[in-house]
């Protein structure tokens, strides 16, 4: 990995450029190393330039950093009580200066640890309905799609409510759609046609499945999510159950 000269750029250029490396590494586009490097890059100059709100934001992103890597290795918990702490300190700076976006994006950050890594849906959704509220009247799409998201994986996994699940499945799709990124486009078609799958409803997963294949490519988003997305397809196709039911 090469070094950049970054000396003169502001916080938020360097903050800019960190997320965009999370990003593109999530969707196996990038490496998180360089995403790491920017956003250390960035935390560091918003420090020194008393730039509160870029240092907690930077904070928050670090702890994503560290929660896609745990993803990338099957859930691993070994980082989990780190990534929380980031948060966790990315929440009390926001909190003091009134960023009410950063502490929606904080506040679900803390309920992915709990619910993703740890597997604790009590705990975190207070955390998600906090995050929510705030973002639906601060954050932007990007964020209150991630909060309908995992609402929707809420009503599926601890309500099996699949309707209800959709329902928000589909708002957090048309925020996606809003926000403009086409592989989270692609990554939310993907999710609606494997709940729809895990529901039994092996049409409709079909449908959204091959749309999310096809939307995939057009993004550029290969590896294991497009093998994972076409053996979902498959097992739709031939009236198979999802993976593991």
């Amino acid at each position: 990995m090469g070094t950049t000269d970054n000396t003169g750029d502001t916080p938020e250029k360097l903050l800019a450029d960190g997320t965009a490396a999370l990003m593109a590494a999530s969707f196996s586009q990038g490496d998180f190393d360089d995403a790491q490097a920017k956003l250390e890059a960035a935390r560091a100059r918003a420090a020194a330039d008393g730039d509160r709100r870029s240092e907690a934001l930077a904070l928050d992103k670090l702890a994503m950093v560290l929660h896609y890597r745990a993803l990338e290795n099957n859930r691993d918990t070994s980082n989990a009580d780190a990534e929380e702490a980031l948060f966790r300190q990315a929440l009390a700076t926001q909190r003091e200066i009134g960023d009410q976006a950063g502490v929606a994006e904080s506040l679900f950050g803390i309920g992915l640890v709990h619910q993703v890594l740890r597997g604790d849906w009590a705990t975190a959704m207070p955390y998600y309905r906090e995050a929510l509220e705030l973002a639906d009247q601060h954050a932007d799409a990007y964020v209150r799609s991630e909060c309908y998201r995992h609402l929707g994986f809420y009503y599926f996994a601890e309500e099996h409510d699949a309707d209800t699940a959709l329902k928000h499945l589909h708002t957090s799709q048309r925020l996606r759609e809003e926000w403009g990124d086409p592989r989270s486009i692609a990554s939310g078609t993907l999710t609606i046609g494997q709940l729809h799958l895990l529901a039994g409803r092996h049409a409709d997963a079909a449908r959204d499945l091959r749309t999310a294949l096809e939307q995939m490519e057009q993004a550029g988003v290969g590896g294991r999510r497009a093998e994972e997305g076409a053996e979902w397809l498959r097992r739709a196709e031939a009236g198979e159950p999802a993976p593991g039911v």
